[in-house]
């Protein structure tokens, strides 16, 4: 059975790991998978720059070795199935091995490998081919377009299989690239420009206006570019996206550009000892909120931590050059490389509204600035249909610049924890109204945030949560899950993840005192239904595993534990979420808490795993279970 005591002891096991994560500065970094697609499109780019352009700069004896031990580290991660997954703990994928495939014959390195390439390209045809990887990501360019770039420039697809992009588009001001409905997604512009005049000048268009129009647009466009790289060279901090890149500039001759030469100095500096390249630098700003809210969770002194100065330092505090954001958010990490979004702004706004309680004045004082800034962001992103999208608003086109139902019930945590939760609590005027209430008279704390509030910013306040309320409520699928936009399950037939958008939203309905609607309960039903047998949470539909073993991840236990937890002595839900904690508590003392699951997307179906979500979802459902008393019934 299990014990009160073995309840906190694989709590405090949790804590005590996390904390050990913590750098000196207080704050955590983390750490990403590596990538196969991440290390095949570095090393295209390394061996095109090889072709096209090495110079001292870029000597071959200097990148070479890194192109030799990229190839070394694939070739020893082939599935069995002849296909390459996004990380060596995920199934094969048609995108993938595809450039995999095109890095191979790039650095001339097909030959010496033919029988796994003979493997990789039966894998890709069983897929579909050129077709089943447009179905892979459907009307969304931002990666099908690079792929098939990449195998362009290999010589394994003709260049008429890549379709144009129209790199013009980004000489036009930022505030109008929204309404003109690109063909790729928001953060993309760089891939935009690069590819875009890479397809231009392999094959031009046969239109005289158009051809003259993109002509014009090549040096200007280049600019543009220049003027979004960041002081790191890597766009956005990713590997893939200043690949893209720089194998693009560098097949029409700019191997020697300055942009094409930061990327590349970004690619050496990012390799790992072993050959390979994670998606993305580090996740630090996102996993250090995390930290600082799981640790919150379970009642840790917050007045240790610290992060502060740190997380502070993160916020942006210039309008950002890729996306136009004003000033206010943070992005994912503290490196150049970052685009401020709603999540990280969320889980930052969360975290110092954990840590303002234990601070100085002064401390406070800087706090309430920063926050206010976050919050004025953070409400000029939320889209007209209510919800809250990445990057940027009005960018409804593709996929992942929709709203989301994670992002938004992240956002409206934060809005909540700001007012009607930490920050302040305006008595209603109108009974009867759904969420917290801005109308009234204000009551605050000596010193708290909404103390400088304008009546009319507490108003905005207001309208954005019932929004963002009704949105949540209308993403709602038929049987009471929500699906997230940057987290999926490769186990589920449709490579969403619905464990965890459904867990996220209840949460946000738990902190707005709305488990009690007919939403969340139908969530909170829906939750402890898809319970795996033996206690756990994972990817696949209750039909999916009744075909198969169930796949329960640490990660997608813990936040459907938590959610759980939060409906209190429920007869549908308690029994679930009792059995979770206890499928927990064995995680823990198994040591399985430690593996991550790759769980995380970046960018379209890329996936990823990080060493700390395991770490910060586990400890948040814990401290909640120790702190509730939570135990199985004997």
């Amino acid at each position: 059975m299990l014990t009160p005591d073995r309840l906190r002891h694989a709590c405090q096991t949790v804590r005590d790991d996390l904390l050990a994560e913590r750098e000196a500065s207080g704050h955590w970094i983390g750490e990403l998978s590596s990538s196969a697609l991440s290390t095949a499109t570095a090393t295209s780019a390394l061996a095109l720059v090889l072709r096209h352009g090495a110079d001292e700069h870029h000597a071959p004896d200097r990148l070479q070795p890194l192109v030799t031990r990229g190839l070394a580290w694939l070739a020893e991660r082939q599935n069995d199935d002849g296909g390459w997954g996004d990380t060596p703990k995920s199934l094969s994928n048609i995108a993938t091995t595809m450039l995999v495939r095109a890095a191979f014959c790039l650095a001339g390195a097909a030959e010496a490998h033919g029988a796994m390439l003979d493997r990789a390209q039966r894998y890709i045809q069983s897929r579909g081919g050129i077709a089943g990887l447009r179905q892979r990501y459907g009307k969304d360019k931002t990666f099908a377009v690079p792929i098939l770039t990449n195998a362009a420039l290999a010589g394994l697809v003709p260049w008429g299989e890549v379709s144009p992009l129209p790199f013009e588009l980004a000489c036009l001001p930022g505030g109008l690239l929204g309404a003109v409905r690109l063909p790729v997604v928001s953060y993309a512009i760089p891939a935009l420009v690069a590819i875009g005049q890479a397809r231009y000048f392999h094959a031009k268009p046969r239109n005289p206006v158009v051809r003259l129009v993109r002509r014009l647009a090549v040096q200007p466009s280049l600019k543009v570019l220049q003027r979004m790289q960041p002081a790191s060279g890597g766009f956005l901090e990713a590997t893939p996206l200043t690949s893209f890149v720089a194998m693009s500039l560098a097949s029409i001759g700019q191997a020697v550009h300055p942009v094409t030469r930061r990327g590349v100095d970004f690619l050496v500096a990012s390799i790992r000892s072993d050959g390979s390249w994670p998606i993305d630098t580090n996740l630090a700003t996102w996993t250090t909120t995390l930290a600082v809210n799981a640790l919150a969770a379970g009642g840790e002194d917050m007045s240790r931590l610290g992060c502060l100065d740190w997380l502070l330092s993160c916020q942006h505090r210039v309008v950002h050059p890729m996306t136009s954001a004003a000033p206010g958010g943070w992005g994912w990490t503290d490196l150049s490389g970052a685009v401020p979004d709603a999540d990280d702004t969320s889980g930052a706004l969360l975290a110092l509204a954990h840590l303002r309680p234990c601070c100085s004045a002064e401390e406070a004082e800087r706090i309430d600035e920063a926050a206010t800034l976050g919050l004025r962001w953070l409400l000029g992103l939320q889209n007209r249909d209510g919800g809250w999208p990445t990057f940027c608003r009005g960018w409804g086109n593709l996929p992942f610049d929709r709203s989301g139902a994670d992002l938004t019930a992240h956002a409206l945590r934060a809005l909540w924890a700001w007012s009607g939760g930490s920050g302040f609590r305006v008595q209603s005027s109108e009974p009867g109204r759904v969420g917290p209430e801005w109308f009234g008279a204000v009551s605050c704390r000596p010193g708290c945030v909404a103390a400088g509030l304008a009546r009319r910013f507490l108003a905005a306040l207001d309208r954005a949560v019932q929004r963002g309320v009704r949105y949540l409520a209308a993403q709602q699928r038929a049987y009471g899950s929500w699906v997230p936009l940057w987290f999926g399950s490769q186990h589920h037939a449709q490579e969403e993840n619905p464990v965890y958008g459904t867990a996220r939203v209840l949460m946000a309905y738990r902190d707005s005192g709305l488990l009690d609607t007919e939403p969340a309960r139908r969530g909170l039903n829906w939750l402890a239904a898809h319970q795996d047998p033996e206690g756990g949470w994972g990817g696949r539909s209750i039909a999916e595993t009744a075909r198969a073993p169930a796949v329960s991840s640490v990660e997608e236990t813990a936040l459907a534990v938590e959610a759980l937890l939060a409906a209190g002595p429920d007869p549908v839900t308690e029994p679930a979420a009792r059995k979770g904690v206890t499928w927990l508590v064995r995680a823990v003392e198994s040591g399985r808490h430690r593996e991550p699951s790759p769980i995380g997307l970046y960018f379209a179906r890329l996936w990823y795993h990080e060493r700390l979500y395991p770490l910060c979802f586990t400890l948040s459902a814990l401290g909640q279970a120790v702190r509730q008393n939570r135990l199985p019934q004997s």
